[in-house]
């Protein structure tokens, strides 16, 4: 490897995210800075780093729970720091310069960096190689990553549905719930999704398949809403609203029935969240089990990668994303994700390589 000599190392702008503040309710823009850094284009000497630069930025709904200052150990992530902290999420990125044996200029790879143009990532371990370039890139933060894989293992791994099972999906045209439902049509099951628009709930039934699908802010009963679209009740519940819809679906269950708990985004702005009734899980012998997708990494990953692959490439799963430009445009797509304004998908295109 030459060796660059100081003075040669290019220094260039860094445009980065952080927090400005704690933040309690529903975040605005005003909570988060677009600030102006700088790096080097270099990496520690002798070092295992890699200086990255992102194309795509990951907007998820769990990045409100980190924005909250929590007593120690009642996060399963850390927070952020507010005025210090560049956020961080999965991204799609490509190597810049590297110290590391497995990765060389102009790699390609997804995994956590800061919301930033630059990332030096110190220990490249946890990054994945992007192998399917015929898909476009942005999809590894969404279809064939993390929103992916959490759709693929809840499904199979935690909710364990059937063929010819009743699966409920809330948040159903989101990263997650568009391909929990297509991948339990796969299965042979019947699929009922809820949304927050019409345009969704059309997109549901039109480009990905559910059986049916429903506005919840039309509902005025979302019982009766659930009575209606499972008259024989439900087996597998993808939760990922909890409060109110929650309550609904576990009084709809049927007996050993289960629900996967992905995220409950109707309650990361409340400063105290919505009683349900749990006693439903006693009678009807329900198993309610959240999860976290970073327990299958590694070889299950790839299995899904390969799998999920396929059924891209045969048209039996497709994905509908939602992007917007600029690194200046990500605390309003993130803001965005809680007023619902995304369909699909929501990602931040940086820069296009």
């Amino acid at each position: 490897m030459a060796v660059v000599a100081e003075a040669e190392v290019e220094e260039v702008t860094n445009r980065q995210v952080i927090l400005k503040r704690y933040v309690s309710g529903c975040p605005t823009v005003d909570d988060m800075e677009v600030v102006a850094g700088a790096v080097r284009l270099a990496v520690p000497p002798g070092s295992p780093a890699v200086l990255v630069k992102n194309l795509y930025l990951s907007c998820d709904p769990y990045m409100r729970t980190r924005m909250t200052r929590h007593s120690e150990h009642s996060n399963f992530v850390p927070d952020y720091v507010p005025g210090k902290q560049v956020l961080d999420n999965c991204s799609v990125c490509k190597v810049v310069v590297s110290g590391h044996p497995d990765f060389k200029p102009g790699d390609l790879l997804w995994g956590v960096t800061g919301w930033e143009e630059y990332s030096l990532i110190p220990n490249p371990m946890f990054c994945h190689r992007i192998n399917h370039h015929e898909f476009p890139l942005s999809y590894y933060t969404g279809v064939l990553g993390v929103p992916g894989l959490t759709a693929y293992a809840g499904l199979f791994e935690v909710a364990k549905a059937k063929k010819g099972e009743h699966v409920f999906v809330s948040a159903a045209a989101g990263a997650v719930g568009q391909i929990v439902g297509q991948l339990a049509k796969l299965t042979g099951c019947y699929v009922v999704g809820s949304a927050g628009s019409d345009q969704k709930v059309n997109l549901l039934k039109t480009k990905f398949g559910f059986d049916d699908a429903f506005n919840y802010k039309k509902e005025l009963d979302l019982n009766a809403a659930l009575k209606r679209c499972f008259p024989d009740g439900i087996d597998v519940y993808f939760e990922n609203v909890g409060g109110a819809m929650l309550d609904a679906v576990l009084r709809n269950m049927r007996h050993r029935g289960r629900v996967a708990v992905c995220g409950q985004v109707s309650q990361y702005n409340l400063e105290r969240p919505d009683g349900v009734d749990l006693f439903q899980l006693v009678g009807k012998h329900i198993r309610m089990e959240g999860f976290l997708v970073s327990e299958y990494s590694g070889d299950y990953y790839r299995r899904f990668e390969e799998e999920m692959a396929r059924y891209l490439e045969e048209g039996k799963v497709v994905c509908v994303e939602d992007v917007a430009e600029g690194i200046e445009a990500a605390p309003a797509a993130l803001v965005g994700l809680f007023a619902g304004h995304n369909v699909g998908k929501q990602v931040v295109a940086v820069a296009r390589e």
